[in-house]
C-alpha cells in the first residue's frame, strides 16, 4: 500500500533516498556530475514528499520557490525495485497539489538527456519542453520542462 508524507529536507527517510539518487546521477552524469550536484543541495527544501510502500520509504520528491508563482520540482527518485508501480507519478501529483495550495501557478524542472525515464514521466504528467533557465541556460545535456497548474 502506497502512502505519501509531507515533510522537510531533514527527514530521516528522505536523506538516504537522496543519497541513492545522487549515487545514480553520479553514474549517469559522469564528469558533469559535480556541475549538477551544486544545484541539488537539500538544505533549503521545505516542501518534501516521502513515499512509503508498506511502511518502508521507497521514493521522494520536493519543490522549492523559483520565482513569481513558480515552483521548481527537485530530487525526484524511486527505488529501482519499486519503479513501474505509479509511485513517481503519485509523488509528482502530490507535489503539484501542494504547490497549488501555496498559490504557485506553475512548476518547472530540469532533468537530463541521460534520464529518459524521467523525461517520459514528466511528459506523461503534462510537462512540456521549455527554454533552459537559470544555471542550465547553456547546458546541452539539460532538459527543462514546465507545467501550468490547475486552479
Amino acid at each position: 500500500m502506497l502512502r505519501l508524507k509531507r515533510t522537510v529536507a531533514g527527514d530521516a527517510d528522505f536523506i538516504p533516498l537522496v543519497a541513492l539518487l545522487d549515487a545514480d546521477l553520479a553514474v549517469r552524469d559522469g564528469d558533469e556530475h559535480a556541475f549538477y550536484a551544486q544545484f541539488n543541495k537539500t538544505a533549503l527544501l521545505d516542501e518534501v514528499i516521502v513515499a512509503y510502500w508498506n511502511d518502508g520509504p521507497v521514493g521522494c520528491g520536493a519543490f522549492k520557490h523559483f520565482g513569481d508563482a513558480v515552483a521548481e520540482i527537485k530530487r525526484m527518485f524511486v527505488l529501482p525495485a519499486f519503479r513501474g508501480k505509479g509511485i513517481a507519478s503519485a509523488i509528482l501529483a502530490a507535489l503539484e497539489q501542494w504547490a497549488g495550495e501555496l498559490n504557485y501557478r506553475s512548476t518547472i524542472l530540469e532533468t537530463g538527456i541521460k534520464q529518459p525515464e524521467a523525461i517520459a514521466l514528466y511528459t506523461k504528467a503534462g510537462y512540456r519542453l521549455t527554454a533552459n533557465y537559470g544555471q542550465y541556460l547553456d547546458v546541452e545535456n539539460s532538459v527543462c520542462m514546465r507545467k501550468e497548474l490547475k486552479k
